[in-house]
């Protein structure tokens, strides 16, 4: 009994993990897939893609492009997004997305693959700037049939030529021969300008409870699981480790009668504590590696 409780808990417990995490939308897979893909240099990822063998990597290098375009504030830019939402309760309801984009690569050192900016969407992962007003600010360009009073606001995310990036995607061959990374296999395109740890702060922001509450459970979860699994494997020893009836004859009645013997069956006893500590194994390696950044 004791061993089905503690598995239902522990399904309970991941089952509820998995919720908080798929609350997320697009922003939880995009965050998992940063923190599991890992990392190759950009000429394996040239030759993955004149190889035609598709793979979804990671390269991480320097933004470099020969049309850049500037911001409000002289930088040099490669790809803007501006996006206008307004308010219907809780949500935020785009009504308007603009995109400016060049020709840009990412480079390292003498290796460099170009990135299809086309493809970036859900994917850009950045510090967004963020202005709130009313519709009535957005004079014409407010949709028809909005109230002038409704909360609208402006998000804008860019990239710079000057940063670094981390660039996920499947290297391909373009028109013209030349490689680049776009989405593909069913994953997005992704590019991120921020340190791992600032780019999880950023899809999870206005969640951070949740995360918390996803990886808590997720860890509950587990061990409930693994507790189960030993609470059945030491019911069944204990079964089977149980003094027999004594004997008709003589001799010492925990064995067949001939003499003093061993209880129950000690080979079983060996293999319940091998499982236990596998059990124990998996479970914590199965969480290390979910968990971990790869370089």
């Amino acid at each position: 009994m004791i061993p089905l409780v503690l598995a239902g808990l522990g399904v309970a417990a991941l089952v509820l993990a998995a919720g908080l995490l798929r609350s997320f939308g697009t922003r939880y897979r995009v965050g998992r897939l940063l923190a599991a893909v890992p990392r190759v240099p950009i000429a394996d990822a040239i030759e993955l893609a004149r190889r035609g063998e598709p793979r979804y990597v990671r390269v991480d290098g320097r933004i470099d492009a020969a049309d850049e375009f500037e911001d409000a504030d002289h930088r040099p830019l490669v790809f803007r997004r501006t996006r206008l939402q307004a308010r219907s309760g809780r949500e935020w309801t785009t009504f308007e997305d603009g995109r400016e984009v060049v020709r840009f690569e990412i480079r390292e050192g003498l290796d460099a693959i170009v990135v299809d900016g086309d493809a970036l969407g859900d994917g850009l992962v950045v510090v967004p700037r963020e202005s709130i007003g009313t519709a009535a600010d957005l004079g014409d360009r407010a949709p028809a049939g909005l109230s002038p009073d409704t909360p609208v606001r402006a998000l804008i995310e860019q990239v710079s030529s000057v940063e670094h990036a981390a660039v996920l995607g499947v290297p391909v061959l373009d028109d013209d021969g030349a490689p680049r990374l776009t989405a593909g296999l069913g994953r997005p395109l992704i590019l991120t300008t921020l340190e791992q740890s600032d780019a999880m702060r950023i899809l999870t922001h206005g969640g951070a409870g949740r995360a918390r509450l996803a990886a808590l459970s997720f860890v509950a979860g587990l061990g409930l699981l693994a507790a189960s699994v030993v609470a059945w494997l030491a019911d069944a020893a204990g079964a089977l480790a149980a003094s027999p009836s004594p004997p008709a004859g003589g001799g010492d009645p925990r064995s067949a009668g001939e003499g003093p013997g061993l209880v129950g069956d000690p080979l079983y006893a060996v293999l319940v504590v091998v499982l236990i500590a596998i059990t124990a194994t998996v479970a914590t390696t199965v969480w290390v590696r979910l968990t971990r950044p790869r370089s």
